[in-house]
């Protein structure tokens, strides 16, 4: 069944109704920021016990998004397969000790990381 009653809402950049003023925003104290949003009732802030219950994103996909670079690439750059990048991302599983520390050094200095483990040039 085709859908009739429905059409496609197309954004263009800088033409959005309802955009932010991020300047305004910007000049406004942390008080009236919090009073704007508390005074937009489609818009309400979460409360403490709403964001507990909110899913964390993982360490791995929170590292792999900060290097700027796709799955594919994070997992071969690093030498892991790519179902287990995904996996560990999806906590569908989590990563042994070793994985942890290889994390933990491309963590720590992912440039390096990179460069030591690219291929060897003849």
């Amino acid at each position: 069944m085709k859908k009739t009653a429905t059409m496609p809402a197309t954004a263009k950049p800088g033409n959005r109704k309802g955009a932010t003023d991020w300047t305004r925003v910007r000049a406004m104290s942390d008080a009236q920021v919090r009073k704007a949003a508390l005074a937009d009732l489609d818009a309400q802030p979460l409360t403490k016990e709403q964001l507990s219950k909110m899913p964390r994103v993982s360490r791995v996909k929170a590292l792999r998004e900060r290097t700027g670079l796709t799955q594919r690439e994070f997992a071969e750059a690093f030498h892991l397969p790519l179902t287990t990048l995904r996996d560990w991302e999806q906590r569908r599983s989590v990563p042994d000790a070793p994985a942890r520390a290889l994390l933990l050094a491309i963590e720590r200095d992912p440039k390096k990381m990179m460069s030591l483990l690219a291929p060897a040039t003849a």
